[in-house]
């Protein structure tokens, strides 16, 4: 397979990596969690500027630290969709002047195709067809996935992303920002039955629940009665590890009921975890207990690759380069574009 340069800016993490034969030689991440934990949230415009200012030596020590030169990199790739527009177009940008300048073919990426690859860069065994549950700050989805650009969505989420839920309710309780983490270690202390919260489940006009469509905003809105509840009853200081650890359960056996239910009626052997909230410990071990039980192989990311990083987009536009794939410098960015249109990209 090829070897890859890849540029990853689709929000608030700029990130360069070179990666040859799915085993990675380079992986460069500079954050910016502190910029935007005064604000609660990611700003666009900042993170663009932020971008701007720390993608000229990202990829210049992602290149350095793989010890390779422009000869030995046969192709740049760059996340183009989704994401923030201001933040792909820095990244975008910068992959298609690097190659012109180094006579190197171009592939725009779907940033949730990256994620599904994430799991070949561990599991090299790894082969379609398997169920990836994505669960990330701005996206929720069961895909079937079939092969290099073969799609299906069975199940998302109606509002609220997983990831976006934790950061709103991380909000609620003034626990700081990204919400994710600071309520997995808080749950870690608390007690998740000591509150019952709703899944989401989602209403059929014809009667019972979507099978793999699920709510979070309901869940969000619980926790705030909840919490409006205890302050009426005197309830001082909130107990926050148990309203942490109650929220994540529900989140938790929401997700893992309607992966392991998809899995089994699409006869699917794994399921594959990417995206930011498959780093949560509460998800990461329920869903592989609950998953071999019924005699399913998970595929759980290191750490590392569940946040968005460019060593998963080289990953799958090294695939695509070996499907004869490439994209033409007029590419454009996209805020939003279903996984399933991935081959418009090329």
């Amino acid at each position: 397979m090829a070897t890859i340069l890849a540029i990853e800016t689709s929000c608030d993490e700029t990130a360069a990596a070179v990666v040859s034969h799915r085993q990675v030689l380079s992986s460069v991440v500079a954050s910016q969690i502190d910029l935007h934990s005064r604000y609660g949230g990611v700003v666009p415009e900042l993170a663009s500027r932020e971008h701007l200012l720390t993608i000229g030596d990202t990829v210049k020590e992602a290149l350095l630290t793989s010890q390779l030169g422009w000869t030995d990199i046969d192709a740049v790739a760059t996340t183009c969709a989704p994401g923030l527009v201001g933040a792909l177009l820095v990244g975008m940008s910068v992959g298609k002047a690097l190659s012109m300048v180094h006579q190197k073919p171009f592939l725009g990426t779907h940033h949730l195709e990256g994620h599904i690859y994430a799991a070949y860069l561990e599991h090299m065994d790894l082969q379609p067809p398997f169920l990836c549950l994505l669960v990330s700050g701005g996206h929720t989805s069961l895909i079937r996935v079939d092969g290099c650009g073969q799609y299906s969505v069975l199940g998302k989420t109606r509002d609220d992303a997983a990831g976006e839920a934790f950061d709103k309710v991380a909000r609620l309780l003034e626990l700081g920002y990204p919400g994710g983490p600071i309520i997995d270690r808080l749950a870690q202390q608390g007690n998740p039955r000591a509150f019952r919260l709703p899944e989401g489940n989602i209403s059929l006009p014809e009667g019972g629940y979507h099978p793999y469509d699920a709510s979070f905003s309901g869940l969000k809105t619980a926790v705030l009665r909840l919490v409006e509840r205890l302050k009426s009853e005197g309830v001082d200081p909130l107990p926050l590890a148990d309203i942490a650890a109650s929220f994540q359960d529900a989140v938790v056996r929401a997700l893992t009921k309607r992966a392991v239910r998809s899995a089994q009626d699409q006869d699917l052997p794994a399921i594959v975890l990417g995206g930011g909230v498959a780093a949560n410990s509460g998800l990461r071990r329920t869903l592989s207990e609950t998953a071999a039980a019924h005699g399913i192989c998970v595929n759980v990311p290191s750490l590392k690759l569940c946040t968005a990083n460019a060593a998963m987009v080289a990953c799958a536009a090294s695939d695509h380069i070996a499907h004869g794939h490439r994209s033409s410098l007029d590419l454009g960015v996209y805020s939003r574009l279903p996984l399933e249109r991935v081959s418009e990209l090329y």
